[in-house]
This record gives C-alpha cells, structure tokens and sequence, in this order.
C-alpha cells in the first residue's frame, strides 16, 4: 500500500457549483440548496459535507483542509460558510462556466498534485445529507484505503424503494461493479429492488489524484488535455484559484460517470463499490426533504412557525412568517419572504418548472431572494414603491461597499446600530446610532464598517430608477467590475 511517511494523505474535494433549482423558492441561482440550512442542525449542506469528510481522520488517515470546486458567483458565500465552522479551504477552485463534473474533479486533480503530491481524492457534492454521520466515516475511511493501492472505488448506497430519481450501480458479491445503469422508469426500478445487487450511485468517489488523471487521460483525452491547457495559464488570489477562461470555456462538458467511471468495468481499470448505509439522501426535491426530515405521527414535517391542524404527509418550510395548514394530504408548501410554493408532494420534481418559467419571464425570483448575500454582508429589500426602495443593509467588520455612484438614485442612511464610516465625495466621517447622511445623485460614495461589530442601516432610495445596475464601481476591494 503506497502511503505518506507518516499514514495516508487524503484530499477531500467537495464539488459546489450545482443549482438546486427543485428546491425553489429556498434554492435560487444566487443562493443554491447547497449554502442552504434544511434542518435543525444549524449547519448547510456545503458545512455538513465538509465537516464529515473532515471527520475520516484518524491515526492513518492524514485529512488535508478542503478543495472547494464552485463558480465565481458564489465564491464569497463559499468561504464565508467555510470560516464560520473554522474550515479555511486548501483553495477554492473557480470555474469560469460550468462544465459538468468530470472538468471540477480534473481541477481538484491538477491542484492536488502540485508540488509532486499523490493524495487520496476524497470526493463528494456538496448538496447530500447523511443521517449516520458515524456508518458514513467507516465507509469512506474503508474506500481511503482501497484506493491507497490504485483502485476506483465508488460509495453505493442501498436502496430502500424503487427511486427512479437515481443512477444505479450494479455490483457483484465481491464488491466489483458490472455496470452503471441510467435512472429507470417505475418498473425497473421496483425489479432492481427485489432483484438485489443494485445500489443507489450517490456520486461519491475515492481514488488517487494520479488515477483520476490516467483514466481520463485513457478514456476522455480531449477532456485531460482542454482542463490541462486551462490549469496552465491560472491564476490564483486570496485563495481563489481561477484557471484560463477562454481554455476552460473550450473543455467539453461531461460528467465523472460518463467520462470514466461507466468505461471502467470490463477495462484494465480496477473499480470497487462499497455499501454506504448511513441514511444518505441527496435532497433533490422537497420530497426528499419530507423524507429525511423528523416527522409527527401524522407523517408531517415542519420547519420554522408552522400550524398544521388534521393533515397527514405534508411538509411545511416557514422562513419569515406563520403558515397554517388545515386539511391537507401530501403536499409541500414553502414559504419564503417574496414567494410561496405549494405543490402536490409526489411531484415536486416539477418545481423545475416553475424556474424554468421564472427564467423564461426573467422574473428576479428566480435569481435571487429578496435578502441578497453580498461579500461584504447583505441587503434585504423590505418595501418598494413607485420612485422609491427601502433597504436594510448589514456590513461585516472591517468590510466595505465599493466606491460608487448612481446615475438616477440618490440616498439616505439611518445608521441602527454599529459604527458607520461614509465618504461622500471628498468628505469622510463617522456616524454612530441614530445619526444619518444623504447622497446626492451622481456623488461618488463609499459605505464600510471600521468596527469590530456588525453594522446595520436603513437605506431609503429616491429617483427615477432604482435597479441593481445603476451602480458604476470605482474601487471594490472583492475585484468586481
């Protein structure tokens, strides 16, 4: 078994550039389910992913801080989460566009080895849940030290229903795989089940950086070569590794599966599956978070301030106000502060649909919440009107807004608590509790927190238009144009 001096060099690789758009309204493309807390645990998926990967350590097993693969969009939000559970990232890998997951993994891969390392991949997405946090950890430290000797191995989770939902892996007694089956119709599904020797793909892979590589280089060599040219021309900030946008954009789009791992039975190639029973769920609809979620003796499930009164199977996800339930069987209704799902449970695949809608209407629910995170903090829009908007803002200690103006907007600031630093035009001041300032339209001005607690204001906007984009940025310290 090839190891380090000292155990085994494990590199976990965490993959966060999914959508989640059948988790709408919660999930939204700027705010997908995985920076999302779907439970009691106070943590996201992206933070439980993490953590429980963290947790493979042991005597043998020498667990590396995280690779992060996800999109520029969320970079912020991913290090954020991140330093709230004290989990500062090895890098965090940023795709200039998305290019499925074969593309992320080669990126983890080609991080990985610099410097001459040959860590065990540890790889998961960051959007799943497990509910034995304890069977996961002896699953995944058995597949570290399978793989330690070359081998592919793949987690395989057994099924408990017929989900047509999923890929399947067919897998001998041995633990060899056979083949990868494509998600089945009903049918299929409900023979795999009493068939036996079908398991669940949960998308969670263990091999070698060096393996990773020779395989694709093998099976997939347009894609080794295009992620090998865009890794080439990187470059890298405050953590953030960013390869070749133009090379990157021309790497073709495919995923792990298909790139590889569907190839390698029956080739040179040694793949494993190992059972994963550790009540995994990758909470793809809301019907999955009905599944794992605590339920009464009426099978409902409630989070945040809900009533729910003679109902039976129903899910309900309260986020700002009281939802009442009366009367109702197996439905989902999400409230959020801008939109309200209901929809019928065992269809709540569909809500994909209504995104997809949203998109085609270009209507702002579909991108982000009426709370929107920015890296410096976040705004919540809580009332707007003709020729007006009223915002709440929070900014971080030490953080800032860029130096900006507006061409049809000017602004008041009505500091609520924490200390303000303002500039507007050549003046700068500070203002405490209680106190304001007012931004002329068209004056440069800058908003930051020199404090060492959070700021909050209420901004009042006036004018013509008050968009998102009528901000023309000067100097911004997170390299926004």
């Amino acid at each position: 078994m090839t190891k380090h001096a000292n155990g085994i060099a494990v590199q976990p690789v965490v993959m966060a550039g999914g959508s989640g758009t059948r988790l709408w309204p919660l999930s939204r493309a700027g705010y997908p389910k995985q920076f999302l807390v779907l439970d009691d645990s106070d943590r996201s998926l992206l933070q439980q992913a993490v953590q429980r990967l963290a947790d493979i350590a042991d005597d043998e097993l020498l667990v590396a801080a995280p690779l992060v693969v996800g999109n520029e969009e969320h970079r912020f939000l991913i290090l954020d989460q991140l330093r709230e559970i004290r989990r500062d990232p090895a890098a965090v890998l940023l795709e200039p566009a998305g290019r499925n997951t074969a593309p992320a993994l080669t990126l983890a891969a080609l991080a990985a080895i610099d410097g001459g390392a040959d860590p065990v991949l540890a790889v998961t997405p960051a959007d799943q849940t497990v509910t034995d946090p304890a069977a996961f950890s002896r699953a995944l430290r058995e597949a570290v030290r399978a793989a330690a000797d070359g081998a592919i191995v793949i987690l395989g989770v057994s099924p408990d229903r017929p989900e047509t939902g999923y890929g399947y892996i067919r897998a001998g007694a041995d633990g060899s795989v056979e083949r990868f089956v494509e998600k089945p119709d009903s049918a299929t599904a409900a023979r795999y089940l009493a068939d036996g020797g079908y398991f669940w793909n949960a998308g969670i892979f263990v091999l070698r950086a060096s393996v990773w590589l020779a395989a694709l280089e093998r099976f997939r060599p347009d894609i080794a070569s295009a992620v090998h040219a865009a890794w080439a021309v990187r470059s890298a900030d405050n953590g953030f590794v960013r390869p070749g946008k133009s090379e990157f954009a021309a790497v073709p789009a495919e995923s792990v599966d298909y790139a590889v791992m569907e190839r390698c039975p029956g080739s040179a190639q040694t793949i494993r599956m190992l059972p994963l029973d550790a009540g995994w769920n990758d909470l793809g609809a809301w019907d999955a978070v009905w599944q794992v979620a605590p339920k009464d003796a009426d099978g409902n499930a409630t989070h945040g301030d809900a009533l729910v009164i003679d109902s039976r199977g129903v899910l309900v996800h309260a986020t700002s106000r009281l939802v009442g339930v009366v009367g109702l069987a197996d439905v989902v209704v999400v409230e959020t502060a801008d939109a309200v799902l209901v929809a019928d449970r065992a269809r709540s695949q569909e809500v994909k649909k209504i995104v997809g809608r949203l998109g085609a209407e270009q209507r702002g629910e579909q991108a982000l919440h009426r709370k929107v995170h920015r890296p410096w903090g976040w705004y919540d829009s809580i009332d707007l009107g003709e020729r007006f908007q009223v915002k709440r803002i929070m900014v971080k200690p030490g953080a800032s807004l860029s130096l900006q103006m507006h061409h049809h907007r000017a602004e008041h600031w009505i500091v609520v608590s924490g200390t303000a630093e303002v500039r507007v035009g050549d003046e700068t001041r500070l203002l405490t509790e209680n106190q304001s300032t007012y931004i002329p339209l068209g004056q440069v001005h800058r908003l930051a927190n020199p404090g060492k607690v959070p700021l909050e204001i209420v901004e009042v906007q006036s004018g013509s238009y008050l968009g998102e984009d009528d901000i023309v940025r000067f100097e911004d310290s997170y390299g926004r144009s």
